[in-house]
């Protein structure tokens, strides 16, 4: 990590990046793409043009989050609501794990790249669990960053679903209600064998988290910018760390 700071700095990059310190860099940046049909409409072109762009940002998100050192990166892919846009929209976004994996996947895979997913496969096309399963089956074995597709989640669904199934170990009498503590909860969410959130960064000028990690999120730092999805690049990466390394995170205590 240290070379690769130094290593910017004698290439002439932003003084910025060199002061970045590699020992505070978020193990886990979690990011809600927004933006991709405002960044479109501004241009005159259509929302789907927006969503390609939108996957090219994807792959300088997932270069540069690996040069940074950050160890997962969870992208908000789709969620459990985007199933109420027109249907020619939602039949393209479920076709772009597909082109983007086929795209990328190989170089991926020579980066050392684990791709995961988290999500509710039951409700999506054949054709995008495929490409998913694919992805995660021929990178298992990688070491390097993870890439967590979030693809169709909802926090509340996945909040809910865990309650059930400590619900259902109750009926069977494994446990009981006294047993109940915020570990088992988080054992039982989606998102059970990785960290919470270090870092939460949203593009397109919103300020919400749009039923996104609602349980992980608790205390993630959180930064957001104006910038639509299809415009953020490395720098803008490098910014949100930036940022993230100024604040104290005390978690409720006193630093």
């Amino acid at each position: 990590m240290i070379k690769l700071f130094q290593s910017w700095w004698k290439k002439g990059k932003s003084p910025q990046i060199a002061e970045l310190s590699p020992d505070n860099v978020p193990e886990h940046v979690a990011i809600i793409m927004d933006g991709n049909g405002r960044w479109a409409r501004r241009l005159g072109l259509p929302r789907i043009v927006g969503h390609r762009n939108g996957m090219k940002a994807v792959k300088r998100a997932t270069i540069a989050a690996d040069d940074l050192g950050v160890r997962i990166l969870t992208l908000y892919a789709f969620s459990t609501e985007n199933w109420k846009r027109p249907k020619d929209e939602v039949d393209f976004l479920m076709s772009l794990p597909q082109e983007f994996l086929a795209l990328e996947l190989e170089e991926l895979i020579q980066k050392g790249v684990q791709v995961r997913m988290m999500g509710h496969t039951e409700d999506l096309p054949e054709h995008t669990i495929k490409a998913m399963e694919e992805a995660i089956f021929r990178t298992k074995d990688n070491t390097g960053l993870i890439l967590n597709f979030a693809l169709n989640y909802g926090g509340r669904r996945e909040i809910t679903e865990s309650l059930k199934g400590i619900a259902r170990k109750i009926e069977a009498g494994e446990v009981s209600s006294v047993d109940i503590t915020e570990d088992m909860v988080q054992s039982a969410l989606l998102s059970a064998e990785l960290p919470d959130p270090d870092l939460l960064i949203r593009t397109g000028g919103e300020l919400r988290l749009s039923n996104f990690m609602l349980w992980q999120t608790a205390y993630s730092e959180l930064w957001f910018t104006d910038l639509f999805w299809p415009e953020f690049g490395r720098e803008h990466l490098i910014e949100a760390v930036a940022e993230y390394q100024r604040r104290t995170r005390r978690y409720g205590g006193l630093s």
